[in-house]
């Protein structure tokens, strides 16, 4: 339990970047679809919404 609380804050936390929302909402799509194809946990950018 305490990774899946670790990875909610970081998700949060992520999110709460500054940046205009429309970037916000296509990096989110965008790194999870890097994760789908690659069927890995990370997209790789991390720091990044959606990562």
């Amino acid at each position: 339990m305490g990774e899946h609380r670790h990875h909610s804050v970081a998700l949060i936390d992520n999110l709460r970047q500054e940046m205009p929302f429309w970037r916000k909402i296509r990096l989110v799509l965008a790194n999870n679809f890097i994760k789908i194809k690659s069927r890995h946990n990370c997209c790789g950018n991390l720091g990044q919404p959606g990562c």
